[in-house]
């Protein structure tokens, strides 16, 4: 059974170090963007949409979605015998919960912290790397299903 909880300890994992690093950014970059290297800085944002900043009129559904979206990842972690789906569940629902967070209990008015930009890319944070992460993940894991003594999702 404790393998089958590693879904559940990445999506809580990945929602407090994602909360930690906007909080991080909130209170650090008020005053402006911080260069690292080459094209990438820190630059602090705020999306009131979904990705890439589309859907800015719906909030309130967006969030609906988000938790809806989670649960079945969570369920489907405890569910699958394949240990690389139950880690693409965990970070996808962990991100995806860690952007819910910021749209219910941050004072943003249900804006999702960002604070990671590249120049080349829309601006993003740790929740969304790993809702990324965490996809391609997944899309390994079903293309591994065909594998003999591998059942994915």
């Amino acid at each position: 059974m404790a393998g089958r909880m590693v879904g559940l300890g990445i999506a809580a994992a990945v929602v407090v170090v994602d909360q930690v690093s906007k909080s991080w950014a909130v209170s650090h970059l008020q005053s402006g963007p911080v260069h690292l290297i080459g094209p990438f800085s820190l630059r602090l944002e705020y999306n009131p949409g979904f990705a890439f900043s589309l859907g800015t009129a719906y909030s309130s559904e967006l969030a609906v979605v988000a938790f809806i979206v989670s649960l079945v990842l969570l369920v489907s972690s405890l569910r699958t015998r394949s240990t690389l789906a139950r880690y693409a569940c965990g970070l996808i629902a962990g991100g995806a919960l860690g952007n819910l967070a910021d749209r219910l209990f941050r004072s943003t008015g249900g804006a999702v912290v960002d604070f990671i930009y590249s120049g080349f890319w829309p601006t993003f944070n740790l929740a969304d790397a790993s809702i990324v992460l965490g996809a391609v993940i997944l899309g390994i894991s079903l293309l591994r299903q065909d594998r003999p003594n591998h059942v994915g999702l």
